[in-house]
């Protein structure tokens, strides 16, 4: 590995990193800030978002979505601007079901932002959002 792909594969660990303490606490808004302006995201639950203004606009109500949020990182893999994280979900609806679940997600990052991500995840578990 040149120390440019080592530069290039610490910075992404950083945004990965970041990308769970902020959703962990609650940030959505230093969250959103992780991404690109083009950002494109295929968001399992939410669909295929594309651009920074449209994340935004979605993550306003993920405050409202549950009581409790964590996602946990279990485990970083970073190749170059390619990264994937697996983790582990607990959270509690606003209804205050459970929700558990491992998620995979897949991340391209490019000049220190998310360019694009995908998240793989049991839905089921989550059918409570729907249900009310």
């Amino acid at each position: 590995m040149n120390a440019q792909s080592a530069q290039s594969a610490e910075d992404a660990r950083a945004v990965l990193t970041k990308y769970y303490e902020y959703a962990n606490a609650g940030d959505w808004d230093r969250w959103c800030d992780l991404f690109a302006e083009d950002q494109v995201m295929d968001e399992q639950l939410a669909g295929h978002i594309e651009g920074l203004e449209t994340l935004r606009s979605m993550m306003k109500g993920m405050g409202t979505m549950y009581r409790v949020f964590r996602n946990e990182p279990v485990h970083f893999l970073v190749d170059g601007e390619k990264a994937a994280a697996v983790s582990h979900l607990t959270a509690v609806s606003a209804s205050g079901e459970a929700i558990e679940a491992e998620v995979m997600n897949f991340f391209r990052i490019v000049d220190g932002r998310i360019a694009y991500m995908a998240n793989y995840h049991d839905t089921v578990p989550f059918q409570v959002l729907s249900q009310g």
